[in-house]
Formats: structure tokens, sequence, C-alpha cells
């Protein structure tokens, strides 16, 4: 299964940010989208997740055209998005949160993927019981990646998960990201400022500048390149 975004475009009122984006990401594959602040990531996967309407392009889900459904029709289809601040139910237990992200599916799939949850993240297991709002940052984003998996969906697009955290809290979520990718075969766009860390878990890259891609490649290659020193910085 594959998930193609081809010419995508995308604007807030008359100011277009998005100017053509084309990218691909295959299901158990991992791609990095990166940038500085303000070249359009957080934008690109909105428009993705149906959160904001694209104004051309196409999202192609194993060939058929989503752009433009809303954001539940493409978690139906098997899309969904950790959003940037985690937003889990902050009143609500654990379980309850991760259940609310199984609500689609059957009592039977839904303890079965908690078991899956608990095992990915076992700290979530050892406070099944506690209320979301009394976790730690960490423990939070942990959740909110948790609750987005228990929809077994084929493609996690991930904002930000490592954005005001501990380097070694970081270090923990990026390993489950990768496990995600390598045990449960699940699809992957990750938009993310730390660029070392994004770059030793994707599969291939892509650089935003100014709401156009301006590189892409394998991560190895970027990572010794100085255009991405040049284009993350906005400069060039």
């Amino acid at each position: 299964m594959t998930l193609a975004i081809e010419g995508l475009c995308a604007a807030y009122g008359e100011i277009e940010v998005l100017h053509g984006i084309s990218l691909s990401v295959e299901k158990g594959q991992l791609i990095a989208l990166l940038g500085a602040n303000g070249a359009g990531k957080s934008t690109a996967i909105k428009a993705i997740m149906g959160l904001v309407k694209p104004t051309a392009g196409r999202v192609l889900l194993d060939g058929r055209d989503i752009a433009g459904e809303a954001a539940h029709l493409a978690a139906r289809a098997g899309i969904v998005l950790v959003p940037e601040g985690r937003r889990i139910f902050k009143k609500m237990t654990v379980e309850e949160n991760l259940q609310v992200g199984g609500v689609v599916r059957s009592a039977a799939e839904v303890r079965e993927r908690l078991a899956d949850i608990y095992a990915l993240f076992p700290t979530l297991g050892e406070r099944r019981r506690q209320i979301g709002g009394t976790l730690s940052g960490g423990e939070q984003q942990m959740l909110a990646i948790g609750r987005a998996l228990m929809s077994r969906p084929s493609f996690i697009l991930m904002d930000e998960p490592s954005l005001g955290l501990a380097p070694l809290v970081v270090e923990r979520v990026h390993q489950a990201i990768d496990r995600i990718r390598r045990e449960m075969g699940i699809g992957g766009i990750l938009v993310e400022q730390n660029v070392v860390i994004a770059l030793g878990v994707a599969s291939h890259a892509y650089v935003l500048m100014r709401g156009s891609v301006v590189l892409s490649g394998d991560p190895k290659t970027l990572a010794a390149s100085p255009q991405l020193k040049e284009a993350y910085l906005g400069m060039g």
C-alpha cells in the first residue's frame, strides 16, 4: 500500500502555504519531513489528513484520491494523525484514552490492540488506571501515539513528537516509532525539528523551504550534504 502526494497546494485564506509538494511513503516505511519553522511541514500533514483543504493536487491512498475528504474519512481509510501538543483527554484514564482510539473496532480487537500498545509502551500498561492529565510530557506523548495506533492504521502522521521532551525521553519515543514501522508494518510521515534523530529513524527524507520541497533523498546522504544546512536554515 502506498500513500502518494502529488502537486499538493494549500492556503490559509489568500496566502498559499504549500506550493505543489510531492512525496510518497510505502506501508512499513518511515519518511521524515524536515524544515525550519514556517516551512509548511505541519500544514502538509494537516492537508493530507483533511484538516486543511488542499487548493490543488492529489492525496492518493493506494491509488484512490482522498484529497479534500474530511479527517474522519481519512482515519476510516487508514490514515491517523498524532497532533503537535499531544491533545490527549486529560480527565480520562490512560486506558479510556486508548479505548477512544479504538472506537471503530470490535471489543475483541480493542483488547488485542491494548496488549500491543502496552507491549510497545510498558509505562502505559503500568499507568492504565491513571488520569491522563497527571502523566509526564513523555508519557502523554506515548499515550497520543498509542491512541492513534488503536484503530490499526496503515499510515501514521506525527507532528513534532519530541517537542518539549527531555533528550532521554525523545530517544525512547523515537525508538518506539522505529518499532512501529518494523514490527507493526505501519507507514509513517514524521515531522520533526530534531534533524539528527529524524534522519536516524527515517528511510527517506524530504526538506521543505517556504512551502516547497527543496531537497530529498537517503537520510545518510542528506546528513552529509551542506545543502541540508542551507535549506534547513532557510538560506541559499
